[in-house]
This record gives C-alpha cells, structure tokens and sequence, in this order.
C-alpha cells in the first residue's frame, strides 16, 4: 500500500464519503483488506464510519472471511453505503465476478471507490494477473451500470501533488454510484456500443502526468549533481 494509493483513497473520503448524510453510522466494506504493507482503515475512524475489512484469509485487519473469493452468499444485497478497494482487483482471476459481487452489497445511491495499478513490475499475491487504464476503469463502471462520478490514471490534483504520480508506479482510479437498488443490472451486450467517455470530464480537473516534464527534471538533477561534483573537485 503505497503513499499515492493512500493520497487517493484519502481524497475520496474527503471529497465524497464525507458528504454523506445520515442518521447511522456509514457502513464501509473494504474489499481485499488484508493489511500486508498497510491500509486504509485509518481513512474512516471515528464515529462517523463503521469500517468492515473483508478478504479471503484471516490476518491483520480481516473482519470479514470469505469462505472463497466468488462465494459472497454471506453478505446481504444492499447491505453497504460504500464500498473500496485497492490492490485487489489485479490479483483476482475473475475481478469482474468481484466487481458484480461489490456493486450487489452496495446500497441504492452508494459510493463505489477502486484504486488498481496501472504500472508496477509483477507482484504475485498470490497471482498478479491484470493492469488498468481510465476506458478500463469506466468500462467496469458500465458492466454494472454505475454512474461514473470520477475516473483517472497517473493523475494528480495539482502539479504540486508529486506523490499523485509514478513513472514506474501508477495508479488508476473509480469513483460511482449506483443509482438502483438490488442486484447489478448488466449492460445489454446485445445493444450495446462503445462511445468513449470524456476523460477530460470524469478526472475532475485532475492533471495527467507529463512524461517529458519529468525527463527535464531528471536532467536538471543529474546536471547539478554532476556540475556539484566537478566544482568540488
């Protein structure tokens, strides 16, 4: 769990979960909560969240077993206001059995937030089998019929949020509701046409990452180190 996932899930507290107003207590279901390297608990403590961690193994931050990683029969329909995940979907085989099971536990007008990685090297946990870009992102929002509110990739809110970006490392990221309740309601693959989403609308504002503006900066850094160097021969 590094610190731009962190920044992001942090930002989607911030900038959604808190908006939510209602009597009880906003019940959260972090789906793949193992805490190997850290987690997102620490995002909704306090009395505002009931904070549910749920994974197919018993361990650190685990509240919730699944007796296998499709079998949600456990769980009732409509049961959550959000549900999240991060640095799960790329290590399940089927992520979109997974991503149907999240938006059936998932109340009517509750909030769906992903965080997968676009770039890293592989890290087999216990297998590592998928990377994400922004069409990919929505394009899970649709298999669902969510209502894509947020979606991106290597972005940042500013150009001073370097921790946002990653040449090696980024990440991409959904935020949806789900606008119906019950059990998800599938697109029509029968009907269906692909019309490419507005990237520029669902990031929010968001600045993509500039792979030249960091090649400069490398540059820059390398330059005066070795300017550093010379002149204190």
């Amino acid at each position: 769990m590094d610190k731009s996932s962190i920044l992001r899930m942090k930002w989607f507290v911030e900038t959604y979960a808190e908006t939510i107003s209602k009597k009880d207590k906003i019940k959260v279901l972090d789906v793949g909560s193992y805490d190997v390297n850290g987690s997102y608990k620490h995002l909704f403590a306090g009395d505002k969240y009931d904070y549910c961690g749920l994974d197919i193994e018993a361990g650190k931050n685990v509240d919730l077993i699944l007796p296998s990683a499709y079998d949600w029969s456990g769980i009732e329909t409509d049961a959550y206001d959000v549900v999240i995940s991060g640095q799960a979907l790329e290590h399940i085989e089927f992520f979109w059995i997974t991503m149907a099971e999240m938006t059936r536990v998932l109340k009517k007008d509750g909030l769906i937030c992903i965080i997968v990685p676009n770039g890293f090297g592989e890290h087999r946990y216990p297998v590592d089998c998928y990377r994400f870009f922004t069409d990919g992102m929505i394009a899970l929002a649709r298999y669902v019929s969510l209502e894509p509110l947020h979606a991106h990739t290597n972005c940042a809110p500013t150009k001073k949020d370097r921790n946002w970006y990653s040449h090696t490392k980024a990440h991409s990221m959904l935020v949806a509701k789900k606008p119906y309740a019950g059990v998800p309601v599938y697109v029509n693959l029968k009907t269906y046409t692909c019309v490419p989403a507005d990237q520029t609308t669902l990031r929010s504002g968001f600045i993509p990452y500039n792979l030249n503006r960091f090649i400069v900066k490398v540059f820059i850094y390398l330059t005066n180190k070795v300017l550093n160097i010379y002149l204190c021969r």
